[in-house]
Order: C-alpha cells, then structure tokens, then sequence
C-alpha cells in the first residue's frame, strides 16, 4: 500500500517545515550542526503553559539551544514528592538543575488562561465544574489551590480574578520549586536563580515578578510602547 507523504503529518506541518528548511535552518546550520556534536547547554529553563498562544522561543526570540522548556497545564510546578508515581515537570526540572546546570530558572505565567479560568469558575460554582474530575486534568488544577486559598474570596470582577490568580501561582509555583532539594540549595549557594514572569496575550506585555514586594512590573516597557504604537499596514 502506498501512502502519500502529505498525509503523514498535518500539510500546515509540512508547509512550516519547508519554510524552516528555506529560512532559518539555512541560517544557523551551523548552530544545529555545533549542537549535535557538542550536545545543549542552556543556561535558563522555562516552565511554560501548553497554550498555543504562548511559545517562549517566540516571546523571547531564541535561538536553537538557548532555552531548556517544559510545558504544561496553566506552567504549574508541583512540589517535591518523590514516590511512584509518574512526574514529568519534576524529571524535567531535575534534568536541567542536575544535568544541565542550568543558572536561571523561569515560571512564566499569562493571560487569559483556560486552566486558571476553569480551576475559578469550579471553585465559584461546584455544581458546574468544568474540569474532570477524574483522569489528570482536575487532579492537576489542584495544584493552584494554595495560591486560590492565598488571595482569599474574590472581591473584584471574576475576569479581574482570574489575571489575579494567575499571577499569584506563579509565586505558588516558586514556593514549590524551593521544595526541591537541589533547588534550595544550588539557590542558597547563589548557583541558581528562580523567576517569575507573566505574558499579556492580548497586548505582548512582559511582566517580572519581584518576589520582596509580590509585585509584577514591566520589563522593557518603553520598547514595548513603541511596537505596540507602531502603524500598522
């Protein structure tokens, strides 16, 4: 039987792979190749979201190698709980701190995200929750409690909650990745250094977290203003 190769992956797959061979891949061959033979050394990890709408090598304009990236369900980090079962942010997170050595690690957040929404709209309203709770989803979700049971009831608008909250488990986040030995003690030694970020979907803001104030400010604002206010043709 034959198949055609068009059918093997998604033809927006395809059409993205040739332009890849065309463009960047001609440009940085070489980088591929040095990568090959000498293997990655990145110096920052990312804990990203799944989202579609968030890739972090696009935010951050970065090159093959530069940035190790975990994904998952609204960028949570569980803490530490070495046991049976199966743990894949945490095997990645041991990779890079253990492995790698990387010197940076990232909690990236953002706006509008499904899995902080859902995680809300359950706890305002049990009786419609949108998240299983069976399989992985729910269970998982569960890992933004302390940061819900940190803010208290919601006193502002529900939207206005979620950003909220959003913001609030990655400092969550942070708190757990200190449960990890490794962590807190390549950070006390000054050998690694913990990050919060949050990405505006809506308008390409990039906020920092300063963990002594709890408090997310822009990075780079002034370019930011001037892309944003840039004629669009």
């Amino acid at each position: 039987m034959t198949i055609a190769k068009s059918s093997l992956l998604p033809p927006r797959l395809i059409e993205g792979y040739e332009n890849f061979l065309s463009g960047r891949f001609t440009q940085e061959q070489a980088r591929f190749r040095q990568l090959a033979e000498k293997g990655q050394s990145p110096r920052i990890m990312l804990v990203g979201c799944c989202d579609s709408r968030v890739a972090p090598e696009v935010i951050f304009d970065a090159s093959p190698g530069e940035i190790f990236v975990v994904r998952n369900v609204a960028n949570l980090v569980p803490p530490y709980a070495p046991n049976d079962d199966l743990h894949g942010t945490s095997a990645a997170l041991e990779f890079a701190v253990m492995g790698l050595r990387v010197e940076h690690i990232v909690v990236m957040g953002h706006g509008q995200c499904g899995g902080v929404r859902a995680y809300a709209q359950g706890e305002a309203d049990p009786y419609q929750r949108p998240l299983s709770p069976g399989d992985f989803i729910g269970k998982w979700m569960t890992l933004i409690a302390p940061a819900a049971d940190s803010l208290g009831a919601p006193t502002e608008p529900f939207d206005q909650y979620v950003e909220k909250l959003s913001q609030q488990s990655v400092t969550q986040s942070l708190a757990n990745l200190r449960t990890f030995p490794c962590v807190r003690i390549l950070e006390e030694r000054g050998r690694l250094k913990l990050h919060g970020a949050y990405f505006s979907v809506a308008d390409g803001r990039l906020l920092a977290l300063d963990e002594a104030t709890g408090v997310f400010s822009d990075i780079a604002a002034e370019a930011h203003r001037e892309a944003f206010d840039a004629p669009r043709f």
